[in-house]
């Protein structure tokens, strides 16, 4: 027969006892907290678990932020490039309205207004800001106003940075696009080459802005410049084409049409991958140029309509209208140029922001999925978590309940 002692007895009970009110105290503690890791004793692994799926979240969450605030930017300039689209879409109206030969000088000079108030619409709205007073087209440089008007013209002061937000772990996304890309490296004439006609030219011939053939230019002949002379042998007109290369080396003559070629009104010109056509009648010692195209700031475009527009053209005087319409051509086809980087902006503003909308779905599913893996791990179960309560309070009932009978137990109880 094994003999327990009483201090054996009194002290494994009351361990017993002390145990099962931790049990109790800790179930307790799941039910009223809602959470079944409350210490990371309770549950080693799970609660690193958690840690890991806490920051993991908390990540994703701050890319959802990210995302809604490049959304908002975003949306505010495409919202504004819409208005200049709308606005560039005007002048072009205006601009083709002069063109016509019914109108006089005070017609013109009517029209050089409303393209100066156009002009000043443009510049307030190239100067924009976002809720927070920060410029959208400063690139990088939001604090700075990236147009100013000087003596010279409009200059850019931004810059030409992309800016950058991290909208997943491994992604950045360009979330403006800069003033410099919109308004200033516009590329004049088809935005390959540039066609002119000399201010000298006495005839009253004028160019086409031309396209590329195919097969286009090679990389070399996009380099190259090109002169067309008139001249009249015999009371034919005829022209020959010169050049130089990109470094001003003239050009072989078997690299261009044979010279003194014969000259037909609208005829198309072509060579080296390129083609445009002369209308009119050009005189003897008329020139014509085609250099490839350069950056002319839509502004610039502008000043120099209103300036063609504001200056008077003597009535009759065939060469002054061929020149004058020669110069609203060419501010034409810059001003369709200029509409097309306006537009190449709206287009990467529009794709970035459906971009940004797929990823916001993508973000929503996984922060779902993270909470729903935390709930897994640490929410309290409550149907199990309230049966075992009431397990353990009858247990520990029980126990404190044997404990005071038997420790009232003595010998001297049942001696007489």
């Amino acid at each position: 027969m094994v003999r327990i002692s009483t201090n054996t007895f009194f002290d494994t009970s009351v361990n017993a006892i002390n145990q099962q009110q931790n049990a109790l105290y800790n179930t307790q503690l799941q039910v009223s907290s809602g959470k079944q890791i409350n210490t990371p004793s309770d549950n080693p692994s799970g609660a690193a678990q958690i840690i890991n799926l806490t920051q993991a979240n908390g990540m994703n969450t701050q890319f959802t932020t990210n995302i809604t605030s490049a959304q908002n930017s975003m949306s505010i300039s495409a919202g504004v490039l819409q208005n200049i689209t709308t606005l560039v879409q005007n002048i072009q109206s205006t601009t083709v309205s002069a063109n016509n030969s019914a109108l006089n000088n005070s017609d013109r000079q009517a029209l050089a207004t409303t393209l100066q108030q156009q002009l000043s619409q443009l510049i307030g709205l190239a100067n924009s800001q976002d809720g927070t007073g920060n410029y959208l087209f400063s690139g990088t440089t939001g604090s700075v106003k990236p147009f100013v008007v000087t003596s010279s013209g409009v200059q850019y002061q931004g810059n030409t940075g992309q800016q950058l937000t991290q909208v997943s772990t491994n992604q950045s996304m360009v979330t403006n696009v800069n003033g410099a890309d919109l308004f200033m490296r516009v590329k004049n004439g088809n935005g390959t080459f540039a066609t002119a006609a000399a201010m000298a030219n006495t005839g009253s011939g004028s160019i086409s802005a031309g396209s590329m053939t195919i097969p286009p230019p090679t990389t070399a002949q996009l380099g190259n410049h090109y002169t067309l002379t008139f001249g009249v042998t015999a009371g034919v007109s005829t022209y020959t084409v010169s050049g130089t290369d990109a470094n001003g080396v003239a050009l072989p003559a078997t690299s261009l049409p044979p010279a003194n070629q014969t000259y037909t009104s609208g005829q198309t010109i072509s060579f080296n991958g390129i083609q445009f056509s002369v209308q009119g009648q050009p005189n003897a010692g008329d020139t014509f140029t085609i250099n490839p195209s350069t950056n002319t700031p839509i502004f610039q475009t502008m000043q120099n309509l209103i300036t063609l527009l504001n200056s008077p053209l003597p009535a009759g005087n065939t060469t002054a209208t061929s020149a004058f319409t020669q110069q609203l051509q060419t501010a034409e086809g810059n001003l369709s140029q200029g509409l097309n980087a306006i537009l190449n902006g709206s287009v990467t503003l529009g794709t970035n922001l459906n971009s940004l909308t797929n990823l916001t779905a993508t973000e929503n599913s996984l922060g779902t999925q993270y909470q729903a893996t935390m709930s897994q791990i640490q929410d309290t179960n409550y149907t199990s978590a309230l049966t075992l309560l009431s397990q353990e309070k009858l247990s520990l009932q029980a126990a404190m309940q044997s404990f005071s009978t038997i420790s009232g137990l003595s010998l001297f109880n049942y001696l007489r």
